[in-house]
């Protein structure tokens, strides 16, 4: 039997500044250093795409409006 793998981890040094990392920790419930920097580059690259996407708003004004498809509301829903 053979296992074909890949890893995808990294060991880095960084200067951090422990009184940052300790708010960052509390901040994002996390007991590990590498959890927390690991959560926080994740929502550095989420907060930088959707302000690439923000960015492209009214960039394509010969664009038509997609029709959405919605299916009617069954009786256990109520419309205000």
């Amino acid at each position: 039997m053979y296992f074909d793998a890949t890893i995808d981890c990294m060991q880095i040094t960084l200067n951090i500044d422990e009184k940052l990392l300790a708010k960052a920790k509390e901040a994002c419930g996390t007991a590990s250093s590498s959890e927390t920097v690991r959560r926080a580059l994740q929502a550095l690259v989420q907060a930088n795409a959707y302000e690439q996407l923000a960015g492209l708003l009214g960039s394509e004004p010969d664009a038509e409006d997609v029709p959405r498809r919605r299916e009617e509301p069954g009786p256990e829903h109520k419309v205000a």
